[in-house]
């Protein structure tokens, strides 16, 4: 099959901005592996830059005889959401937001590119830091934001950074695909008036520091936009020092 030659845009960081790429996605659909390669290799290029790349399996392919490994009604209602903010005709899959502001057929690497460069190259004020304290069945995330404006929220987002399905049933029968990025939990709060605090998150089923991550967003609840973004920089296991 001929595949037209996609330019390769350089990614790069001077302009001290940041992206977020949220891919919506589902294995009941088959145009989606090309934009689950896609986010792949953009999460290979991610290290050093501002760049997060997250994956939402959604649930409304479901009824087409293979139910998501990792879909959930959740991840489907955010892009509802989503296309309420960008006044979209519809929703549909693969579909990559950028930032909040700017939607793509998930596999329009071109374009795709050229919107993450242009948010890494547009300085941000808002920023975020955040930190996790691991316990048993829960963490603790802690959390600093500053310039957010007033009616925003803050997102975290429990990742499992890959996995591989074998898809028995549906549009991809028979194909083993790789995943990376998978959002396994949102979680929404109101940030402080502070603009600090610590949240409460439960571990999702299968858990496990090494192949894991957190990362937290900030997001305007009034257009979606997303104005800040931020990996949790370190795990912490509290240990029980009164145990013998």
């Amino acid at each position: 099959m001929y595949k037209t030659p996609v330019k390769k845009i350089t990614v790069n960081n001077p302009g001290k901005g940041f992206a977020v790429v949220e891919l919506f996605t589902s294995e009941g659909c088959s145009s989606c592996p090309p934009a689950d390669e896609l986010l792949a290799r953009l999460e290979k290029e991610s290290a050093g830059k501002e760049l997060f790349v997250l994956a939402y399996h959604v649930d409304y392919f479901d009824r087409l005889d293979w139910k998501d490994t990792f879909g959930s009604p959740e991840y489907s209602k955010r892009q509802v959401q989503y296309g309420q903010w960008l006044r979209l005709p519809q929703i549909y899959t693969p579909q990559v937001i950028v930032n909040g502001s700017t939607e793509f057929i998930g596999s329009e690497e071109a374009s795709i590119r050229k919107a993450i460069s242009a948010q890494l190259n547009t300085r941000s004020n808002p920023e975020i830091k955040l930190q996790s304290h691991l316990s048993e069945n829960s963490f603790k995330v802690h959390y600093q934001a500053s310039g957010a404006v007033q009616g925003s929220n803050l997102l975290i987002a429990i990742i499992q950074k890959a996995a591989r399905t074998q898809v028995a049933r549906g549009e991809n029968e028979g194909r083993t695909l790789s995943h990376v990025q998978i959002v396994r939990k949102l979680q929404y709060e109101k940030l402080t008036e502070a603009g600090n605090g610590a949240v409460t998150v439960t571990l999702p089923k299968g858990y496990n520091e090494k192949d894991w991550e957190v990362i937290g967003l900030i997001q305007n609840q009034s257009n979606g936009k997303v104005i800040a973004a931020a990996k949790a920089t370190k795990f912490e296991t509290i240990v029980d020092h009164n145990q013998h």
